[in-house]
């Protein structure tokens, strides 16, 4: 039997419970060239928010009555003459939140689960690790000596764009909530400061910590954070937008920039980023990550809970900010 989350209807604001439904069902017989896979780990995204609204976006939102779509990481336990995958490769799909999964292959892509633990699939040499890389030294356009603001400093695509940042030469200031986070991204990763935006005044911190102005803005909160770095943008700076989490439960209209006009004054670019634009350059980045990962050069963590059937109470956690670095669910 499969255990299956299924959605169940479309959010309004925060989602409840009632958002998913949780059930059971048969796995059904292979057809020829289809493969089964058990996952073992699922990951949990911001992006997974956006995915449920039926309105115009990058991807097709998630029907209702489908299994929620989510990244996934586990082995195949049978192969129906498939071309390329065998029994006990280790695949990376997404292949939604389910234990069991059935495909083609479309999609889906193998790993080696001997050299990296599974979870680093799904975070630094997953999606987050490309979002981090292509978001800022492709859109960011990076380079040594520039002063670089990144929001969710502490999350599972921010700590990354901070440790990469600081691999290219620059000065680099995370904003994060809490000492805990603020500690970790200094003193494990290596930002040069920290912000906490719970218990500081953004203006403020903002000019104490980049008194000199902001080259790149890496952004993925949006709202009143977004406004605050906008006010000390440096000539010719580059503001990356890759995520809004602050804005994703807002029954009202989002709030957006009312601090725009610095763009023009400072002939700056505000840029949207989606990891999916990189996918033909995925394998050269996950190279260049696992190097400075094998160096010693760039860290992460993994923030992992059990159980598909506690998969509501863990997806909060996106949003309650009670979790460190990359959010995962394990299956087995």
């Amino acid at each position: 039997m499969n255990k299956q989350l299924l959605l169940n209807k479309r959010p309004e604001g925060l989602p409840d419970e009632d958002t998913w439904k949780y059930v059971t069902s048969p796995i059904p017989e292979l057809k020829d060239g289809e493969v089964l896979i058990q996952h073992h780990y699922i990951s949990l995204d911001p992006a997974m928010r956006g995915w449920m609204m039926d309105r115009k976006s990058y991807i097709p939102p998630v029907e209702i009555g489908e299994v929620m779509r989510a990244g996934a990481i586990g082995k195949v336990l049978k192969s129906n003459n498939h071309p390329t995958f065998k029994v006990d490769d280790c695949i990376v799909s997404w292949g939604g939140v389910q234990e069991y999964e059935i495909t083609s292959g479309e999609n889906c892509y193998k790993v080696d689960d001997s050299l990296v633990p599974m979870p680093k699939y799904l975070g630094s040499l997953g999606m987050p690790g490309m979002t981090a890389y292509f978001g800022i030294l492709e859109v960011g356009k990076v380079k040594e000596g520039d002063i670089v603001l990144v929001s969710g400093a502490a999350g599972a695509v921010g700590s990354l764009v901070g440790q990469i940042a600081k691999l290219k030469g620059c000065i680099v200031i995370g904003i994060a909530g809490g000492k805990k986070k603020c500690d970790y991204i200094i003193n494990e990763l290596g930002f040069d400061a920290a912000i906490d935006y719970k218990s500081e005044d953004l203006y403020e911190a903002i000019n104490e910590k980049c008194p000199k102005g902001i080259d790149v803005y890496f952004d993925n909160v949006g709202g009143d954070i977004l406004n605050a770095a906008l006010s000390k943008l440096r000539l010719n700076a580059r503001v990356v937008i890759c995520g809004a989490i602050s804005q994703y439960n807002n029954k009202k209209d989002v709030i957006g920039p009312s601090n725009y006009l610095s763009l023009l004054v400072n002939r700056a670019t505000m840029q949207g980023m989606v990891v999916l634009d990189y996918t033909n350059d995925y394998h050269t980045a996950a190279q260049e990550m696992g190097m400075w990962m094998m160096q010693g050069k760039l860290k992460s963590h993994e923030d992992i809970y059990e159980g598909i059937e506690n998969f509501y109470e863990t997806f909060l956690r996106l949003f309650s900010g009670d979790k460190m670095g990359k959010l995962i669910l394990k299956v087995i």
